[in-house]
């Protein structure tokens, strides 16, 4: 069984990034209390992580090519470890998100070489058996990270990042021990202008996203980055049509099939994965569950999105990819649909249905997105295109978190100026960074239901606005997807990469 360490090695740090992209989510209300945050701080905790990973995991692929693809997991690993003690110890919300962003880079470091690393250190059917499990791996790991940082934060929300610090170890030491090194023959250096302007212009959309949900649209701090973001944006496309080397051939969106692929999965994470953050707090901070408790709500989402994913995924990958990722963002819009049922008098058990179809969504869309991506490019393309597949899921959650963010508190704001309370603004912000709690507990004691009622309102009335939004944008996805994509079925119409080559899948969340 030696022979399987290295797969046991690489997905193991592939479990551990991943499932840091929505662990943090149930643990949130404790942050916002320990830490006394605002809904800006909380949101940047969940997006400055994955915007590192959809802004450098095309760069690091590059890195790793020149300098070996082993060292740089490894690298990374140690990185990931530093950013996790880091976010455990955090002293307050600038240093919390400064260590996640730190933690992004580790993770899009690890994340650019492990397809390259499987794809060197087996063959033939081994090499099949082990990306089927780091697929699974990849498809569990998303789903089961509310539930597992629901149970740790019962203990306390530092240890969903203590928890790391042992599992980087065994990772580093099983890679020590098992994994070769391999490098790409007369690899092209990476396209830092390309890096530098993509990270600058990502960031500076999101940003100014973040910043309007919490001071509104007509703020400067609101549009002013937003604008400078397209607009570096726009230079980065010009430069990398002209950079002989590009981190990415923006060529490619030329095929309306790859366009359409590329849609899917920025529509996929932020349909499906970005409201994650806006139940949890509603759970708990409206709800009075616990964290466990919480997590355990999306058990229906982990279970569906995992049983589709391993019991259809042969089946589905012989199947035209507009088909599936059609039908499976219909799927993920009909689940945000039915989630959209939510109301005051709700309690957790209205989300179980939405959530079963949601998971069913993802499980079908998931594991076809990257197969889909190779097939639609020439062979030569194959770690770019499967490299921009992640650049857009991890793109789309947190363009995702941050678009949703406007829409909650611009219509929890609503419901709480209709009903006279004073400064609603301010009280929907608190709101949404898990403050009901000390919203009631500062009102007059004779006044306190009434609050809490009408706090319950405005936060079901923002979530239900959430909802709505994931269940269009995932409609609208599954049909620009069915009319784009005209791609052959993976199967039938792209091999699989050699070892030689760099695909840095990715698969995610």
């Amino acid at each position: 069984m030696r022979k399987w360490l290295p797969l046991v090695a690489i997905c193991t740090g592939t479990f551990m990034l991943l499932i840091d992209v929505t662990i943090v989510n149930v643990a949130l209300p404790d942050m916002a209390t320990d830490l006394d945050t605002s809904f800006g701080q909380l949101q940047w905790v969940v997006d400055v992580y994955a915007l590192a990973l959809a802004a450098l995991v095309l760069g690091a692929g590059s890195l790793a090519d020149l300098f070996g693809r082993r060292k740089l997991y490894l690298i990374g690993l140690v990185l990931f470890a530093v950013a996790s003690l880091g976010s455990g110890l955090a002293p307050d919300a600038g240093s919390l998100i400064a260590a996640r962003a730190l933690q992004g880079v580790g993770g899009a470091v690890m994340f650019a070489t492990t397809i390259a690393l499987i794809n060197t250190s087996y063959e033939g059917r081994d090499r099949g058996t082990a990306f089927g499990i780091w697929g699974a791996v990849v498809g569990a790991s998303a789903a089961l990270g509310p539930i597992l940082g629901g149970a740790l934060t019962e203990l306390s929300w530092r240890w969903i990042f203590f928890v790391n610090l042992p599992v980087c170890v065994l990772a580093v030491g099983l890679t020590l021990a098992a994994v070769q090194e391999a490098r790409q023959p007369n690899a092209p250096r990476p396209d830092v202008p390309g890096i530098a302007l993509f990270t600058l212009g990502a960031g500076g959309v999101v940003f100014g996203l973040v910043r309007a949900a919490s001071d509104g649209w007509s703020a400067p701090v609101s549009w002013g980055p937003l604008v400078a973001g397209l607009a570096v944006l726009a230079g980065w496309v010009l430069v990398e049509l002209r950079r002989p080397a590009p981190m990415l051939d923006v060529r490619l969106f030329g095929s309306r099939s790859f366009t359409g692929i590329m849609v899917g999965a920025l529509v996929l994470n932020g349909a499906a994965f970005a409201n994650l953050i806006y139940t949890s707090l509603w759970l708990q901070s409206i709800g009075g569950l616990s964290p466990l408790q919480a997590g355990c709500v999306f058990i229906p989402l982990s279970a569906l999105s995992f049983g589709v994913a391993a019991g259809a995924g042969r089946f589905l990958q012989t199947r035209p990819p507009r088909l599936v990722l059609g039908g499976g963002l219909l799927l993920v819009g009909a689940g945000g649909l039915l989630l959209g049922l939510v109301d005051a008098d709700s309690t957790w058990r209205v989300l179980v249905p939405g959530l079963a179809v949601l998971g069913a969504g993802v499980g079908m869309a998931n594991p076809t997105l990257a197969s889909a991506a190779l097939a639609a490019v020439p062979r030569e393309r194959s770690g770019m295109a499967s490299g921009a597949v992640n650049t857009a899921r991890q793109l789309g959650f947190a363009l995702g978190v941050a678009v949703l963010g406007s829409i909650f508190t611009a219509q929890a704001a609503s419901v709480l100026r209709d009903a006279g309370a004073t400064d609603p603004a301010d009280t929907a912000s608190a709101l949404t960074a898990g403050q009901a709690g000390q919203l009631i507990g500062s009102a007059p004691s004779s006044a306190r239901a009434d609050l809490a009622d009408l706090l319950g309102t405005a936060y079901a009335g923002g979530l239900r606005e959430v909802f709505l939004a994931c269940g269009v944008s995932g409609i609208v996805g599954g049909l620009l997807v069915l009319w784009l994509v005209r791609a052959a079925a993976p199967s039938q119409g792209h091999q699989a990469p050699r070892p030689a080559e760099r695909p840095q899948d990715v698969a995610a969340h």
